[in-house]
């Protein structure tokens, strides 16, 4: 259930993010290489990846949890760079904000998931 949130979370962020550009103060490291709506496929193709490793079975779902934290890594370290660089002076406390968000995301990565035990079987000569 946790990747399918992050997911579709990450995935309405990116299209926020197409559908009306915010102010990119403090992304410049980022914006610099690609537009703002590159990194916006980044969000959305990162959440569909979690949807998706969502419904695997349990262990298999590494790749989610992979890149649901990639994206939020990202934008944490073009805040930290705007804030040390002096770009961005709330830079430092936005990234807090996103590394809260990968802190989220490697905890749950580390919460032991449990399958649903197969049903006991019947004894033979036994009754119910």
């Amino acid at each position: 259930m946790f990747l399918l949130i992050v997911g579709v979370g990450q995935m309405c962020w990116g299209a926020g993010m197409i559908a009306d550009p915010p102010a990119i103060d403090g992304l410049r490291l980022l914006t610099d290489r690609c537009p703002l709506s590159t990194w916006a496929w980044l969000w959305i193709g990162a959440g569909a990846v979690a949807c998706v490793a969502a419904f695997l079975r349990i262990g298999r779902d590494w790749a989610g949890f992979l890149t649901a934290y990639a994206p939020p890594t990202m934008w944490a370290i073009a805040y930290t760079a705007a804030a040390v660089g002096g770009d961005y002076s709330r830079g430092g406390f936005v990234a807090v904000w996103y590394l809260t968000i990968v802190g989220v995301i490697l905890w749950a990565a580390t919460v032991p998931e449990h399958s649903v035990p197969p049903a006991p079987r019947r004894r033979k000569g036994k009754g119910p």
